[in-house]
């Protein structure tokens, strides 16, 4: 079965230029998954779990800080993700050859749906916030 090739476009953009370009990142990191020899495959697996804990963590951070309501839900996701990728490659490590190219296959799949609801939702969730802070500080004549 081929692989599912994630590539950028106006579709995962969310308008909030940090969380884009950390987006950008794991696509990076995915594509690089996909194309992986089975020579490289754990490299490219512990480079999407480096990635993936701190791009988490960036957005449950921003979560916790702006007291966004479904932040419980999106880290569970988070979390949840993170253990089947560590889990990809420890399954990996032991002899699976076909693990690590179905989470190539699936991971853009659940990217593209998370990127469009839950990171949806916060980067505009974000955003409202920051106007209205930036509003409230401008000095009214």
């Amino acid at each position: 079965m081929e692989n599912t090739v994630i590539e950028w476009s106006e579709s995962l953009e969310l308008g909030h230029d940090i969380m884009d370009d950390t987006h950008r990142e794991f696509i990076a990191c995915c594509k690089a998954l996909a194309e992986a020899s089975s020579a490289d495959l754990l490299l490219r697996i512990d480079m999407l779990i480096e990635h993936s804990v701190e791009h988490f963590e960036q957005e449950n951070h921003w979560m916790r800080e702006h007291e966004f309501p479904p932040a419980a839900c999106h880290i569970g996701e988070h979390e949840s993700v993170l253990e089947i990728i560590r889990e990809v490659r420890r399954q990996t490590e032991q002899g699976d050859a076909e693990i690590g190219p179905r989470l190539a296959r699936e991971l853009p799949l659940w990217f593209a749906h998370h990127v469009a609801t839950m990171d949806g939702m916060l980067a505009q969730f974000m955003i409202a916030q920051e106007a209205d802070t930036s509003e409230k500080a401008l000095p009214h004549a």
